[in-house]
């Protein structure tokens, strides 16, 4: 493994750098940094306790400053010390105005403004809350994605994090023999999505929630003839209503919600969405 440090200096909550940061190392796999978050430097005085620390232990700096002085400051220094440095965003805001031909704001943190966006990300969030799991019906057609599948295929995780996009997410249970909401077979304006995954992959979930909680290992819960059950059932009944499905066996949280944007994409255009992707 290399192991190197790897400061991050932000004059905002650090966000951008840090999901940067995670992308491009993502494709390392030998990479091992030791991270030091500096986030809010928006003072000179809190810069030099940044420089003292990059000073103590040197490797790589990525930043987001728009403050010219504290700019020039951080990257004189990285200069002078032979330390590389990246300013993570300089591209995409000249390239902006260039093409808008305005000059940046230089205003930090300018993506966290309390704008509508914030709000409605804020509301989507509260909604998908108030309808995990089923725990809610009686307004679903307030939803812009439902979620379906049977218990362990990611429906909460992923529903999360369609609402930190600005999407209400509603999720619903399968369990055979337990009827769904009446009102899922009549809502008109929500996307309704089922959600599937391998029977081997699913009964290793179970088992691992199983042990986790302390539950008695031989529950049916986890046993593979009930796991295949079950998800026959569910692609049936995905089927019979012709709503989308998505197979999560491999797919992370966010390729997940990457799919169902563009099933929602593909709504929007007027395409139909209704394949197994």
């Amino acid at each position: 493994m290399s192991k190197f440090h790897l400061h991050l200096v932000s004059d905002s909550t650090g966000e951008t750098l840090d999901a940067v940061a995670k992308a491009a190392l993502a494709q390392f796999q030998g990479a091992d940094p030791v991270k030091h978050s500096w986030t809010m430097t928006r003072n000179m005085r809190q810069l030099d306790f940044v420089l003292d620390d990059i000073r103590q232990k040197p490797g790589i700096v990525m930043f987001t400053l728009v403050n010219e002085e504290m700019r020039t400051a951080l990257v004189s220094y990285c200069d002078s010390a032979k330390i590389p440095y990246l300013a993570v965003i300089d591209p995409a805001i000249a390239f902006f105005g260039r093409y808008l031909g305005e000059k940046a704001q230089a205003k930090p943190g300018q993506q966290h403004v309390l704008n509508t966006e914030y709000f409605h990300r804020i509301d989507a969030l509260n909604y998908t809350l108030a309808h995990d799991d089923g725990q809610v019906s009686e307004n679903l057609s307030k939803a812009d994605v439902i979620l379906v599948g049977v218990s362990r295929t990611s429906k909460t995780p992923t529903c999360i994090y369609l609402a930190n996009r600005g999407i209400k997410a509603a999720n619903i249970p399968v369990v055979k023999g337990c009827p769904l909401p009446e009102q899922l077979f009549t809502v008109k304006e929500p996307l309704i999505v089922g959600l599937v995954t391998s029977p081997d992959r699913l009964v290793q979930i179970r088992e691992a929630r199983l042990k986790a909680m302390n539950e008695d290992r031989s529950s049916s819960y986890a046993d593979p003839d009930r796991v295949r059950d079950e998800l026959v059932y569910a692609r049936r009944l995905f089927t019979d209503h012709g709503w989308p499905v998505i197979d999560v066996s491999r797919r992370s949280i966010e390729e997940t919600a990457a799919a169902i944007f563009n099933l929602l994409n593909q709504r929007r255009e007027g395409s139909e969405a209704g394949k197994v992707l």
